[in-house]
C-alpha cells in the first residue's frame, strides 16, 4: 500500500530518500541472489549511521537477475515523488565492479553542471557509493568474485518528473535517484519552523555566543570544521534562511553565519527569504548582473544567462578569475543585515558540494 501523507499537530515524520530506497532494494535483489534468500524487510546503512528498517514491496528472481521494488515514503515532506515505486534490476556480471543504468522512470544527464556526468543516468553520488558499499559487503559475506548492474527505475517516473526542475537541468526521461544523507527532513512547513526556533532558544540557554544556519549536510560539515562549532550551534534552517533571521531579529546571539550552497545562497541575496525550488527559481539575470559587477566581460555574463545551473555559472566566473561567489556572500551578507541591525558579527559562507569554501564575506558591527 502506498503511504499516504498524514496530518499532524506535532513534530513532522522524516522520511528516506530515493537513493536509501534504490540502496534497500539492491540489497535485497542482491541477498536472493547471492544467497538464496529472500527478505520482506531490509535494514541499510545510511551515510551518518542511521540504521533504517525498509519493507519491499516485490522481489523476483529470474536466474541471474533479481528485482526488487520499495514504496518511496517521503514523511511529511511535499516530496513529488511521495508514494512511488521505486525499483531495481540487479544482474550479475562476470566482470568485477558496480555499473549503473537507468531504468524506465529514471532520467539520462543530457547537459553539463550536474554532479553526474553527460551521458549518465542520473543517480547521484551519495547513492551509488551506498549502492556499491552494500553491494561490495555482501559479495564478500558470500565470497563473490563478479560484479554488478544495477539498473534503477521508478513507476509513473517520467511524468513525475515533468513537477520537478529535471526537464530544465537537462535531465530528460524521468526522475533522478538523490539523497546525501538518505533521510528526508520536512523542510517545508510551520513545525520546522519550530524546529529552527528551538534551535535558537537551546542556543541561547546554553550560553553560545555562535550559531551557524545551514542548508543541508554538506554545509553543516563545513561549518563545524571551519569554524570549530559544537552539534548544538548548527541550525538546519533548510531552505528557510528569513524564518531563522526573523527569529534572531527577537531572539539574538552575538555571531551568525550563514553556510550554504552557492544555488540557494544565490536566490537568498536576490531577495528571496525561502529558496525552496517549489517556491522560486535560480534568476540567471541576475547572476549575470552580479558576474558583471565582480569584473566579468559583456560574453561571459551573456554565457550565464543561458546557463543550466548556478553551479555551472560560479564554475565558469572561476575559470575566469571572477569572484562571482564573494560578490554572491556579500550580498547575502546585506540581506543578513537587513534583518539583524546593529551589533551582530555576521558570516556567509558558500559552499560546493565537496564542501568547499566557494565565497566568503564578513562584518562585525
Amino acid at each position: 500500500m502506498r503511504p499516504e501523507t498524514p496530518e499532524h499537530n506535532g513534530p513532522l515524520r522524516q522520511g528516506l530518500s530515493t537513493g536509501a530506497c534504490a540502496t534497500a532494494a539492491s540489497v535485497a535483489a542482491a541477498r536472493a541472489l547471492l544467497a538464496g534468500v529472500e527478505e520482506r524487510c531490509v535494514s541499510i546503512r545510511l551515510p551518518r549511521g542511521e540504521e533504517p528498517a525498509m519493507t519491499i514491496e516485490d522481489l523476483a528472481v529470474t536466474g541471474v537477475a533479481a528485482t526488487a521494488g520499495v514504496i518511496k515514503d517521503a514523511g511529511d515532506d511535499p516530496d513529488a515523488t511521495h508514494g512511488a515505486r521505486l525499483w531495481v534490476r540487479l544482474e550479475l556480471g562476470s566482470e568485477p565492479g558496480v555499473r549503473f543504468h537507468a531504468g524506465e522512470g529514471v532520467g539520462t544527464v543530457t547537459r553539463s553542471g550536474l554532479p553526474i556526468a553527460v551521458g549518465e543516468a542520473a543517480i547521484n553520488p551519495v547513492p551509488r557509493r551506498l549502492i556499491a558499499e552494500h553491494l561490495d559487503s555482501i559479495a564478500a559475506d558470500t565470497a563473490y568474485e563478479g560484479g554488478f548492474d544495477v539498473t534503477v527505475g521508478i513507476d509513473d517516473g517520467e511524468a513525475i518528473a515533468q513537477r520537478t526542475m529535471n526537464p530544465k537541468l537537462g535531465i530528460l526521461g524521468g526522475l533522478s535517484v538523490l539523497g546525501t544523507t538518505g533521510i528526508v527532513r520536512p523542510f517545508s512547513c510551520s513545525a520546522f519552523i519550530a524546529s529552527i526556533h528551538q534551535s535558537v532558544d537551546v542556543a541561547n540557554a546554553n550560553g553560545l555566543t555562535h550559531i551557524a544556519g545551514c542548508t543541508g549536510g554538506t554545509s553543516e560539515t563545513f561549518a563545524r570544521s571551519y569554524f570549530g562549532l559544537e552539534e548544538g550551534a548548527i541550525v538546519e534552517m533548510g531552505d528557510m534562511f528569513g524564518a531563522l533571521l526573523k527569529y534572531l531579529k527577537k531572539y539574538p546571539l552575538p555571531r551568525v553565519t550563514l553556510a550554504s550552497g552557492f544555488g540557494k545562497l544565490s536566490k537568498f541575496a536576490a531577495g528571496e527569504p525561502d529558496t525552496h525550488s517549489q517556491r522560486c527559481a535560480i534568476d540567471f539575470d541576475f547572476l549575470a548582473d552580479q558576474a558583471l559587477a565582480a569584473g566579468a566581460g559583456a560574453d561571459l555574463a551573456e554565457w550565464i544567462r543561458n546557463a543550466n545551473t548556478s553551479i555551472e555559472a560560479l564554475e565558469a566566473c572561476q575559470q575566469a578569475g571572477v569572484p562571482l561567489g564573494d560578490r554572491m556572500a556579500g550580498l547575502g551578507l546585506a540581506r543578513m543585515r537587513d534583518y539583524l541591525p546593529g551589533e551582530h558579527h555576521l558570516t556567509v559562507c558558500s559552499v560546493s558540494r565537496q564542501g568547499e569554501l566557494t565565497g566568503f564575506a564578513e562584518e562585525v558591527a
